[in-house]
């Protein structure tokens, strides 16, 4: 099940935007919205600010992908996040016969793997990093509340 809503920080002087419209799209970016808001670690932040054009290998051609987070570190250090469940990051099981929930998914990989080969790029040209967090990346840093 996908949760939607607002989030409303308790710090929006940290946030670098509009801080009266941050929608978060999962309870994971709910709950990475908040940790960016509360840790003394992070100085600034934002959800779907960083647009990275990118050409879809799909289909060929141009699109948009907002980034989930732009965070910056009390260090001076840039991440660049997306937030996915662990099943969206590796490639689909090879199931005994190929059906349309399987070809939506290989579809759906591919362009994911379009998005974060150009987000890396993007990154590094910044001097950047770009990361993906899943549950367990989650449950690492303390973010995610069982």
């Amino acid at each position: 099940m996908a949760y939607k809503g607002r989030y409303s920080p308790k710090n929006p002087q940290k946030y670098n935007g509009d801080a009266t419209d941050i929608i978060y799209r999962s309870l994971w970016e709910r709950n990475a919205f908040r940790w960016c808001d509360s840790s003394d670690e992070v100085v600034q932040w934002s959800s779907e600010t960083v647009v990275v054009p990118y050409i879809c290998k799909t289909d060929g051609k141009r699109h948009r992908y907002f980034v989930d987070l732009w965070i910056r570190f009390k260090s001076g250090k840039i991440l660049l996040v997306e937030i996915k469940p662990k099943s969206q990051i590796q490639p689909p099981t090879k199931k005994s016969r190929v059906t349309k929930q399987y070809l939506a998914e290989v579809l759906t990989h591919a362009r994911n793997k379009s998005k974060w080969l150009y987000a890396e790029k993007y990154a590094q040209d910044r001097g950047w990093d770009f990361q993906i967090w899943s549950e367990d990346h989650l449950k690492q840093l303390g973010i995610m509340t069982l």
